[in-house]
């Protein structure tokens, strides 16, 4: 089975969130609904985990050379 995109999860996660806020769903669907929602949440944390450490801010040094910087999301809000 291929794994699936992070939009595609996203819009599954939304999806059980909607369905559980209504309330509707009998008490067993429903936390079968919460168990994939948890699922589908570490699994969101750990593509966004990966994505960050990709991302990576090139900075100019001191003799003009460009280096690879790790990127510091709270120094890129200053």
């Amino acid at each position: 089975m291929a794994e699936k995109t992070f939009e595609s999860q996203m819009e599954r996660l939304e999806e059980i969130v909607r369905l559980l806020e209504k309330g509707e769903a009998p008490l067993a669907d429903s936390i079968k609904l919460f168990e994939e929602g948890t699922k589908l949440s570490a699994s969101l944390g750990k593509m966004l985990d990966k994505a960050e450490q990709k991302v990576t801010v090139m900075q100019e040094n001191m003799q003009g050379e460009l280096t690879e910087q790790p990127f510091d999301a709270e120094e890129a809000g200053k």
